[in-house]
């Protein structure tokens, strides 16, 4: 039987004395990809910063069987978990191929993909290659921070809130991009309040409240949960 790839038993997490996570329990497989659904402020994206070190995990996180809690961020990221935050972080008075190159962790090894590469899939950032990425629009900028974590050759990406403030038109370019991005076999854990990316691309679904998981199925069995979406998601 084939073993996840990102295990997470038990977890919490504080920040100061609020007690945010509240026992968080979810697995991933490899080449799956799911989507962790909630509103705001129910832990979504301190889940993803306690799997990536960002925050103080209390409880197990294994990935690839291997324990990852209380590990530095840049020494997970190594062992090939890859972290989109929703900041969009980029180097703006440096060019969209140097923000790329960037992202590759050991140059005398390269990865899977390579400049071209990223550059060919989404030719939005091929027009700008040699601007420097402070011009970008948005969505542009969404784009390139996930390009420049694919450039670390990671095999799990956690994608925190790509879709956030963008316009429709380039909401649905950004779940595009994230259907390639699982076509090439990379484990996608998706943190997004949209449903139609989620629901579009996901193999399956959590759904967060109160810092913890209250339901998780399929897409099919989430469309038919009229209760789950208004309990938890609707405002």
């Amino acid at each position: 039987m084939t073993q996840p790839m990102l295990k997470v038993t038990d977890l919490h997490a504080y920040y100061g004395k609020s007690h945010v996570l509240r026992g968080v329990n979810m697995e991933i497989m490899p080449g799956e990809v799911i989507a962790l659904l909630g509103r705001n402020g129910v832990g979504r994206s301190t889940t993803a910063k306690a799997i990536m070190g960002e925050v103080a995990p209390k409880g197990e996180v294994t990935f690839k069987g291997q324990p990852i809690s209380g590990l530095e961020s840049h020494k997970i990221a190594h062992l090939g978990l890859g972290y989109v935050p929703e900041s969009r972080d980029i180097f703006p008075t440096m060019t969209v191929r140097e923000n790329l190159i960037l992202g590759i962790k050991n140059m005398k090894k390269p990865g899977k993909y390579s400049v071209d590469d990223m550059l060919d899939m989404f030719t939005n950032l091929r027009a700008r290659a040699d601007n420097p990425a402070g011009v970008l629009s948005g969505g542009e900028k969404q784009m390139l921070t996930m390009c420049r974590t694919l450039m670390g050759d990671p095999e799990l990406v956690i994608i925190d809130e790509p879709t956030e403030g963008l316009a429709p038109k380039i909401v649905h370019q950004i779940g595009d991009m994230i259907a390639e991005i699982a076509k090439t076999g990379v484990a996608i854990l998706l943190v997004e309040q949209k449903l139609s990316i989620a629901l579009r691309i996901a193999n399956r679904v959590y759904v967060m409240g109160h810092g913890e998981i209250v339901w998780s199925g399929t897409p099919e069995e989430f469309r038919d949960r009229d209760d789950v979406r208004k309990e938890w998601l609707e405002v």
